[in-house]
């Protein structure tokens, strides 16, 4: 009934700052687990970090054009984590019919 498997994922995240960025990628893995199969998961244990891309962007920005320049940052990731999974296999729980 309850079984245990090592399973990849890929999950991005878009943020402000790179801790942002990680952040939200990494609070994705739990879906894209979950989209993978139609077991109830109990625990996901991840192992394996590999950042696949990690791209910073710089947007240089000025008031009236020529006032007070700034530079934005936003950083995007692409991750790839591998996660051992603890499920409970619903097709072999037998349900009694009353």
């Amino acid at each position: 009934m309850k079984q245990h498997y090592t399973t990849t994922v890929q999950v991005q995240g878009k943020g402000e700052t790179k801790a942002a960025a990680f952040s939200a990628a990494l609070s994705q893995v739990q879906q894209a687990v979950m989209r993978s199969t139609e077991n109830i998961l109990l625990r996901i244990e991840p192992q394996d970090l590999r950042v696949i891309k990690a791209e910073e962007k710089i947007t240089r920005e000025k008031f009236l054009f020529f006032f007070l320049p700034r530079e934005k940052r936003h950083y995007q990731v692409l991750l790839e984590i591998t996660v051992n999974v603890t499920a409970i296999n619903t097709g072999q729980v037998t349900f009694a019919t009353l």
